[in-house]
Formats: C-alpha cells, structure tokens, sequence
C-alpha cells in the first residue's frame, strides 16, 4: 500500500516550515497569500490529506456527539436517533452512536469519551438513577439527557411525562368499559418503566380498582419476542385480562401476535394498547391505538440543548407533550 504523505513533506515541497503548513490548514493565523498558495499547491500536488482527528485535538474540539443508546435495533431510539442527527448535521457536527445494551458503566464511557476528547458532548438515553457514583461527573461535562433522567436541575433533560401519559393509556380502556386490564411493563431500572408503571396503578386506583399481581407482567426487555412471552403467559391464567397496556409498541406488538396464534381476536377478545407510536405501529394489523411520543422533537431538543451547554449556557429541563393515538388495536 502506498504510503500517505506527510505534513513534513508538504511542509518541504513548499519550502515552509512545519507550522506554517499547520497554520494554513487550520486557517488559525494570517498567512501571506504568496505562501498560502505554495502550500496549497504542495497539497495537491502531493494528495496529502490532513488529519481532522489531530487538528481537533489541538483545537480541543472533535464535531462529534457521542449518543448512548440502551438498544440500536429499538425502532423507538432510531427515531430520537433521527431527530439528534437532523440538528447535528445543521450545526455542524456529526454524531457517534454507542449501543449500552451490554455495558455496566454506559455513563463511564461517555465520560472517558468527552475526557479523551473523542466527543465534544453526550447525549444519553440510558438508564441513569440517583445512585449513580458517577452523577457528579455528569453534571460537570457536556451531557444532555433524554428520555430517561434524574429530575436534578443541574443535569438538563428532555422526556415527557412517562406517568401522566400511562394514566391516559390506562383511564381510555377503563373509558371502553374494561376493568380488568393487564400490564406489560418492562425493565425498571429506567425510570421511564417505572413511571409507566406507577401510571398504570394509579389510573386503577382511581377508578377503585385493585391491582391484581398475577395482571402485571414484568419483561427484561422490549423486543417483539418478550411481548409474546409475556401475553402468553396472561393467556394461561384461569381468568385472562380482556385488555392490555404494553409499555412499549414493540411489547404491545408481540403480544398481539401471541393472541393472534392463540385465536384471540384484537380488540373483539382482548384491546391492546401500546407506547411510543413507531412507524409500525400505524401498518400494523390492526392498527395499534397507542400513546404518541414526539421521538424526532426529543432527540432535536436534546441536541440543541446539548450545543447550547457547549456554548456556556445552562438549558433547563423540558417536557414535551404525548398524544393519544386510537386506532384498531383497543
């Protein structure tokens, strides 16, 4: 393989030295035009290309954007993904993706990327809690939080309100007359699944209905296959729900083709109600009545907050709006 050349031999063919070389590639000082134009010459006739990765450290700046994502193949994070992506583009930036699914300390890693000045900031939709040993780090570096937070003001986020749109999820099957309404809920340690839990009780206990422990369904994850697994394991009861709250579509989704396979019929025998409103959601058969989530507005919010930190500012936490979606499904 031939050998790139490198910035002393450009800074030779020209006759300049290695920091003039330097100075024009980086536009960083006034360089007369008569050597500017050498130099340039000499980059073309050479076909060096300059290293963006080592002009960026000496400016302390990458143009990257490190996004921690629990889960890369979930349609719900390619959406925010989408809406980060958009804002970085048009500032600028480029975005590095990093899939969490498989590590301990997601937010470390965030952490030694913005220390080793692989990224200039962090957008993080991973699980944090308030136990986290590495939350004062946090709220010291460039990192924005979406969907899942710590409700710190010293730590901006971007969500909605997990709790209040569950009520609604919940108090519009009770509105179809249902009262006993199974839960399929996932992975707690995100805050987001606890708050839709807590949504689900709450909206029972107003409507002066007991949570039924054998009705809540607890899955590690969020893919197709779990929400199966889990209506499957409704189905076996001695009395069935004849709704279901999924807390994800994707959940909500596998639990529609359990009870298809069962010869259960959505909605005529059980109503399924999802959350998030992917893009399947609406193709799907039948069409899944859901709780909307502004996904690419999250990830355009996170984004713009996070160029804002990078900039001094202090951006304050924000609450986007959820829609409820009714199509066939309940």
């Amino acid at each position: 393989m031939k050998k790139l050349p490198s910035i002393n031999a450009v800074a030779e063919h020209a006759g300049v030295s290695i920091a003039t070389v330097s100075r024009v590639l980086n536009n960083s000082k006034p360089v007369g035009e008569e050597t500017r134009q050498r130099v340039e010459a000499a980059v073309l006739a050479l076909g060096f290309r300059a290293n963006a990765f080592g002009r960026n450290l000496a400016r302390a700046r990458s143009n990257l954007l490190l996004v921690l994502v629990p889960d890369v193949a979930n349609p719900f994070y390619g959406q925010i993904v989408q809406g980060v992506e958009t804002v970085a583009r048009q500032r600028g930036y480029k975005i590095v993706l990093a899939d969490t699914s498989g590590d301990d300390e997601p937010h470390r890693t965030g952490l030694d990327a913005v220390y080793d000045r692989l990224a200039d900031g962090v957008i993080s939709l991973a699980h944090l809690d308030e136990s986290e040993p590495v939350l004062e780090e946090l709220r010291r570096v460039p990192w924005v939080a979406c969907s899942e937070f710590v409700p710190d003001a010293s730590m901006p986020y971007v969500s909605i309100d997990h709790r209040q749109a569950a009520i609604d999820a919940v108090q519009y099957l009770l509105n179809r007359g249902h009262r006993r309404i199974a839960l399929i809920a996932a992975d707690e340690r995100f805050r987001w699944a606890r708050q839709r839990h807590e949504g689900y009780a709450l909206a029972l206990e107003r409507a002066g209905i007991a949570v039924d422990p054998a009705l809540v369904r607890i899955a590690p994850g969020t893919d197709f296959a779990m929400g199966a697994q889990e209506a499957g394991a409704l189905l076996s009861l001695q009395s069935p729900p004849t709704a279901v709250f999924a807390v994800s579509d994707t959940l909500a989704i596998g639990a529609i083709k359990a009870f298809s396979r069962a010869g259960r019929r959505v909605p005529h025998d059980v109503a399924v109600m999802g959350f998030d409103n992917i893009p399947l959601s609406e193709v799907f058969e039948p069409g899944l009545t859901t709780i909307g989530q502004p996904m690419r507005e999250l990830g355009a919010a996170a984004t713009e907050m996070l160029l804002q930190r990078l900039a001094g500012e202090e951006p304050v936490a924000r609450t986007l709006p959820h829609t409820l979606l009714v199509r066939e499904s309940a």
